[in-house]
């Protein structure tokens, strides 16, 4: 069976650091004790061979399984976490716009569905056709093959792109591939934010730089993140934070300060609603859990 020759590669080579040597594609093998984890996502492919993984943006939550497959269109701020009871293993392959618009121009007429030009949410989740685990899995024996591997691993990963742009969630895929696609335009402003995150902003100069209008930004960023421009940057604030805090956990109104707060009450207000605790006793928390940790070889 496919999903078991999945299961076995993934556990074979999982390892700290998600990397493989194929660039671009990791492995994630989570306990099931683990904590939630807050980070960007990435625009990936994910595929899940055991456990189930949870994944917040915003209020809206997507759990996936076996057999299941997750693409995220956008690099957004996420909480993962797994369904307590088993670990879980999965792929993830990071999607190139470059190589999706190549394939997107060689296409023959008729190969592609008509695209609807609808901006969607930068999260979807499907059952995976028995073609994509079939890439996954070729794509993931070149780890034990490298004599074949600098040849073949482009190939398959442009055969798993093909088959996630014919598939049920290939609308959002293809937009990534189109510079002038809805997709794209709130792209820009996503980016934008994730750079700029400490610095005031006007809804009006995000919508001049994606090319829309206010009321069509506002509609379509709302569609892809499920947030308001306003709402993301607090989130992207509130992750910089918590990494800051890793590293200066008795610094908490300077940190704060740094990621663009002018009210110490209000940093930590937001910060216990987003993450369950004070940045003070957070900051204790993380540095407790890191402690337990034991040193890698």
């Amino acid at each position: 069976m496919p999903l078991d020759e999945l299961r076995a590669l993934l556990e074979r080579h999982a390892r700290p650091g998600l990397t493989t040597v194929v660039e671009g594609v990791r492995i994630c093998h989570i306990a099931p004790d683990a904590q939630p984890g807050s980070s960007m996502s990435g625009t990936v492919l994910a595929v899940v061979a055991a456990g189930r993984k949870r994944l917040a943006l915003g209020d809206r939550v997507y759990e996936y399984g076996v057999g299941q497959y997750l693409v995220a269109s956008a690099d957004l701020p996420v909480t993962g976490t797994v369904v307590p009871g088993r670990p879980a293993l999965g792929f993830g392959m990071t999607l190139e716009p470059d190589v999706i618009a190549e394939l997107m121009v060689r296409a023959r007429p008729g190969d592609l569905p008509r695209s609807t030009g609808a901006v969607g949410s930068g999260i979807a989740v499907s059952d995976a056709p028995d073609e994509l685990i079939d890439a996954v899995v070729r794509l993931l024996r070149l780890l034990d093959q490298p004599r074949d591997r600098e040849v073949l691993a482009p190939l398959i990963k442009r055969e798993i792109l093909w088959r996630l742009m014919t598939g049920e969630q290939g609308e959002p895929v293809r937009q990534l591939g189109l510079a002038d696609s809805g997709l794209s335009h709130i792209t820009r402003a996503v980016r934008w934010i994730r750079d700029n995150y400490t610095q005031a902003f006007r809804v009006e100069e995000l919508a001049s730089l994606s090319g829309m209008s206010v009321s069509a930004f506002h509609r379509n960023f709302l569609a892809v993140t499920t947030m308001s421009p306003i709402q993301f940057q607090k989130q992207m604030r509130l992750q910089a934070a918590r990494l800051l805090l890793a590293t200066s956990p008795h610094d908490v109104t300077g940190v704060g300060s740094r990621v663009g707060y002018d009210s110490p009450s209000q940093f930590s207000r937001e910060y216990r609603r987003q993450f369950g605790l004070p940045p003070s006793l957070d900051a204790v928390r993380m540095r407790e859990e890191t402690e337990l940790v034991p040193a890698l070889p």
